[in-house]
């Protein structure tokens, strides 16, 4: 349905504005640092699978990312040939001032004056969607 995939590319650009003017970061900086606070230092291939991306967008990602400080890499310890990021503090300090603002933002475009019965369809449509991805 187009207009789902206006909806959608609508609210990523408006996500993106609002991150890039409250705080520097892009979307997908804010997506690495989210998925890096939920799971802690993690496997560079681990990331690419919890983000769905593949390799070079996620190497090239990170490598913005620690030229700016906001992650740091290691060898992985189990693994020579494996390596691991993290948050940094200022990553860390980045995600803390981002979020409240990203917070708002999307309650207020996506879910303001949605009732009970559309957020229980829209949750199991999504669940399904994600179902089937797998």
């Amino acid at each position: 349905c187009r207009d789902y995939l206006a909806a959608t590319a609508g609210l990523q650009a408006a996500m993106h504005r609002q991150l890039q003017n409250a705080c520097g970061l892009t979307l997908p900086d804010y997506d690495v640092l989210v998925a890096l606070s939920e799971s802690g230092r993690t496997r560079i291939n681990d990331l690419g699978a919890q983000l769905g991306w593949e390799q070079s967008r996620l190497s090239h990602q990170l490598r913005r990312m620690r030229g700016r400080g906001l992650v740091r890499r290691f060898d992985s310890a189990d693994d020579r040939r494996g390596a691991e990021v993290d948050l940094t503090d200022a990553g860390r300090d980045q995600l803390r001032a981002a979020a409240p603002g990203h917070a708002e933002l999307v309650r207020r475009l996506a879910f303001d004056g949605m009732s009970a019965g559309q957020a229980r369809a829209l949750r199991a449509w999504t669940t399904a969607v994600l179902e089937r991805l797998r």
